[in-house]
């Protein structure tokens, strides 16, 4: 269990170097996954959860923590969501969903391609889930942003 939580780390960070992430957010870019892939073996292995219902407390965990780094951090929450939710994304459903179908056997091939759907459904699920959690819950103060800096002193000019 401990072997797979570090290979996600290692393969994570290494995965963030091959997109260029910037070099301050790679360990943790690598520890968001460690995270999403330690709820996810705890939660299927451990708990024995279905793997939808393991991805989609994974994949929360991996939203919440993306929003809290990204406001920690001033960073976007793409940075880390993107490299953070890669070990849960359903890769191998797919390719078993194509290999069953190649075979011809249509009820394999039809469950994994169920299998793969909803996964990737309940993904995108936590992930809205956690957006609209962290906008109401994880408010920022717009004004100090360096983005917006600008734009608010147009508008203090404006007014007087």
């Amino acid at each position: 269990m401990i072997l797979k939580i570090i290979g996600v780390f290692i393969a994570i960070v290494a995965y963030s170097v091959i997109i260029e992430t910037p070099r301050r957010f790679l360990w943790l870019s690598g520890l968001v996954s460690a995270v999403g892939g330690a709820v996810f073996v705890v939660c299927n292995e451990a708990w024995r959860m279905d793997m939808v219902l393991a991805s989609f407390w994974s994949a929360l965990g991996i939203a919440l923590l993306s929003h809290i780094f990204a406001r920690a951090f001033r960073a976007p929450v793409t940075l880390f969501l993107v490299a953070g939710i890669l070990p849960t994304v359903p890769g191998a459903g797919m390719y078993r969903t194509v290999y069953y179908l190649i075979l011809g056997d249509a009820s394999m091939s039809s469950f994994y391609l169920t299998q793969t759907l909803e996964v990737a459904g309940v993904i995108a699920l936590a992930i809205f889930l956690m957006d609209s959690v962290s906008r109401i819950f994880l408010k920022r103060d717009v004004g100090t942003q360096p983005w917006t800096k600008e734009r608010n002193m147009d508008k203090k000019q404006e007014e007087k």
